[in-house]
């Protein structure tokens, strides 16, 4: 498929970088995004995959030539890092983002305008000092329901779009949140991951069930998680042996979580595998990168996996989309 998607790569200090030929060849945005911004969230726009959003050091940023060239969104966020956007697949002119110090925000009407949303937050924790937003989802089949993960504070979740906040308190004993993923397979189940493990519930957030991916895992340290689009059994994590690690690996599920198999990378990769990037046009397509700027993609939902040739700076985002 090379020529026929564009990825997208979010780094730390060299700004944000893009593949219009699979991965082949890279030039770095030079429109809108700071050449050595930090960037650490990307998202896709659920209806229109020209329009990208870019959460970076300095603010939230949109695109609408499918990352060509970016703009400011004013905000509160102007002096903020900006770790997580998500956009509501619904009513896709509500958009959240959450940042670093972690904060809640909200628009109604597509960028132009934001509040803060009513979420307590620590202010100070253990490992990060200041805590941040590193997980943001709206429930794909209840727009209702939002989901914050604060590293390191715990899980927050909202019934009514995002006008009032919970704490997650039972269930959950590590409150060093790395991703929250809402499997849409008709029922209510979500998923978070920590350090050495991923939570279930079945209830939406009721009640959690550990799956004891700290004894299956050859390295246990979780960190993103992902979905195939046209089949939510099949699922994703990223892996490694620690945060500042060595190497990492990517865990493949076909069958909801029960049962985890370790991709076969073509290279031992030099840190752990960190993000990855999907999209419904190819629901085959998923593309993963390292802590420390190594890339990886399948084209057939991780039966197979190649290492595209380009390194970077550390990778904190990653997003693809179709020509």
């Amino acid at each position: 498929m090379a020529g026929k998607y564009t990825i997208c790569a979010g780094t730390i200090g060299s700004g944000l970088w893009l593949s219009g030929d699979g991965g082949e060849s890279w030039r770095r945005v030079m429109k809108g995004l700071w050449s050595e911004s930090r960037v650490f969230g990307l998202t896709v726009h659920p209806h229109d995959t020209r329009t990208v959003f870019a959460g970076a050091d300095d603010g939230i940023y949109k695109s609408g030539d499918g990352g060509q060239s970016f703009e400011r969104l004013d905000s509160p966020m102007n002096k903020m890092d900006v770790w997580k956007i998500a956009v509501d697949p619904a009513d896709p002119d509500t958009i959240f983002a959450g940042t670093r110090p972690a904060a809640l925000f909200r628009s109604k009407d597509g960028g132009r305008s934001w509040q803060k949303l009513p979420a307590t937050i620590a202010e100070e924790c253990p490992n990060v000092r200041v805590p941040r937003v590193t997980a943001l989802t709206v429930d794909p089949t209840d727009h209702n329901h939002v989901w914050a993960g604060i590293e390191v504070d715990g899980v927050l979740h909202s019934t009514d779009g995002g006008d009032s906040w919970r704490r997650i308190t039972k269930g959950i004993n590590d409150p060093d949140i790395h991703d929250i993923g809402v499997v849409a397979n008709g029922g209510a189940t979500v998923l978070t991951t920590t350090p050495r493990e991923i939570f279930a519930s079945h209830d939406r957030g009721e009640s959690w069930t550990g799956l004891g991916v700290g004894d299956q895992f050859p390295l246990p340290y979780c960190r993103s998680l992902a979905q195939k689009a046209d089949d939510p059994d099949t699922l994703f994590v990223a892996t490694g042996d620690g945060a500042v690690g060595t190497t990492g690996a990517i865990q493949r599920s076909t069958d909801g979580g029960k049962n985890w198999r370790m991709a076969e990378l073509p290279v031992k990769p030099n840190s752990p595998i960190w993000a990855f990037a999907t999209h419904p046009a190819d629901p085959g397509l998923v593309v993963a990168c390292s802590h420390y700027g190594e890339l990886y993609k399948t084209e057939n939902a991780g039966e197979t996996w190649v290492k595209l040739p380009r390194e970077f700076t550390e990778i904190r985002s990653l997003s693809w989309t179709p020509n």
